[in-house]
């Protein structure tokens, strides 16, 4: 029998990793790549894969997205490919799902290939697409928010510690980190990132701007309700008009 593949990642460098592995393989037919969450949702449903290794981290739409916005009886097997931490590949791991963990060797791939497979040759759908929807309703109550981000840069993966995180400002499809004197660009939008951040920490200030709170030494009024949000280390943010309800939270009201 053959397997008809799918692979979904943003960054081509991985899919032509995945494909090459792949194509090494006698009963993989590669039926088409993707790279993001929009055209995996399309392909998936017009194609119907037998097997999709599927990236995690994508901006706009991401892999847990994509599955959200399946059909349960599309939904076929699935290889996550991630470098989220390790709240997530714990939550993998409950629900027996395989995943590669970047960067992956070919051993490890070979082992997650086999694993579907056999799920594949069982015809095991069924209780595959209750284990994604057990896995998805388990990521969405949230039972905490990651320690870290895996920032995607020149060819490696970098792990930030959240925390250590000052600001972050909007930058199209991007946004950009900045911790003390370094800044790393991180291929994700504005609300996808907020969203991922634990709200008693971090405020969106602009809608260009999210802030530490616990960074923040003062603060100053200006003109038209605006506000100057200074941070420890000197940088100079604005608190827009837009925003001024959150004005409350940072002096600590709760009336």
């Amino acid at each position: 029998m053959r397997i008809r593949t799918l692979i979904v990642d943003d960054e081509p460098l991985a899919r032509e990793r995945i494909r090459a592995l792949l194509q090494k393989e006698a009963d993989i037919e590669i039926i088409g790549e993707c790279a993001d969450g929009r055209g995996a949702v399309a392909a998936i449903s017009k194609d119907r894969p037998d097997l999709v290794f599927l990236d995690v981290q994508m901006p706009e739409l991401d892999g847990f997205g994509v599955l959200e916005q399946l059909e349960s009886e599309a939904r076929p097997a699935v290889v996550f490919v991630t470098a989220h931490d390790k709240f997530a590949l714990r939550a993998f791991e409950v629900h027996a799902l395989d995943y590669l963990l970047k960067p992956f060797d070919s051993g490890r791939f070979k082992k997650a290939l086999e694993r579907a497979r056999d799920r594949i040759q069982r015809q095991q759908t069924g209780e595959l697409s209750h284990q994604i929807s057990e896995l998805l309703a388990d990521l969405k109550t949230g039972v905490k928010h990651p320690e870290r981000l895996a920032v995607k840069s020149g060819g490696k993966v970098l792990f930030l510690k959240i925390d250590e995180i000052d600001w972050i400002e909007a930058a199209d499809n991007y946004v950009e980190l900045h911790i003390g004197n370094e800044s790393h660009l991180h291929r994700e939008t504005m609300a996808a990132l907020e969203g991922q951040l634990p709200a008693d920490k971090f405020m969106r200030i602009s809608r260009s701007t999210i802030v530490n709170i616990e960074r923040i030494k003062e603060l100053q009024p200006m003109f038209h309700g605006e506000y100057a949000v200074i941070l420890r280390t000197g940088m100079r943010l604005t608190l827009s008009r837009s925003h001024r309800d959150k004005l409350d939270q940072l002096l600590g009201r709760t009336d």
